[in-house]
């Protein structure tokens, strides 16, 4: 990503997330944004998803893959979406507030993949780069490049998309499956450390 977001820009998008998150949990309206007092970099579209931890186990992570509105209001959005609205997780209660880790990821623009063969699609993947996107008809999945951390292996990383796919998980190696690779810059907050 050629257009690196500033220090204080991601401090900025960090604190919307984490106001969100919080106004959303403890069930606040969302006051509008003050668009003025932000950067034009943040008043680009921009696509970005909120990935929300506990001790470094995921509780709810939700994006987008297309810019399709303003990246503060994305990220605002998302916050509160990975904090309520992830299917694989219960809402997040109050109480664990405290304990969530966020960390925001803002994507380039995915681009397809022109590849020949399950084969050619393994060399044409960058591990710890490449934050991937299989699409087959109206199934699609993601996973950003921070999952290459968990699944380094890229046969058990593409095996893994296609199950949360919802597809037979060696799908792709038989199947021509529309395949995008996006990047991502990712920031989260800073682990607060306790003072002894």
């Amino acid at each position: 990503m050629t257009d690196q977001l500033t220090n204080e820009e991601k401090h900025i998008l960090l604190h919307v997330a984490r106001e969100a998150m919080e106004n959303g949990v403890r069930g606040r309206k969302l006051s509008a944004l003050d668009m003025k007092s932000f950067t034009p970099r943040l008043l680009e579209n921009g696509a970005s998803f909120v990935t929300l931890t506990i001790n470094d186990e995921l509780r709810g992570c939700i994006g987008a893959l297309e810019a399709y509105q303003p990246l503060a209001e994305d990220v605002r959005e998302h916050a509160v979406a990975a904090a309520l609205h992830d299917p694989r997780f219960p809402r997040v209660e109050k109480s664990e507030l405290n304990s969530i880790q966020l960390e925001v990821s803002r994507l380039t623009a995915p681009h397809l993949l022109d590849y020949s063969s399950g084969e050619n699609l393994l060399v044409m993947l960058n591990p710890h780069v490449d934050g991937v996107i299989l699409n087959d008809g109206r199934r699609r999945a993601t996973f950003l490049p921070q999952v290459w951390e968990k699944i380094p292996d890229p046969v058990d990383f593409l095996d893994q998309l296609c199950v949360k796919m919802g597809a037979r998980k060696n799908l792709w190696r038989d199947t021509k499956l529309q395949v995008y690779v996006y990047q991502v810059e990712e920031f989260h907050e800073k682990t607060q450390q306790a003072v002894k």
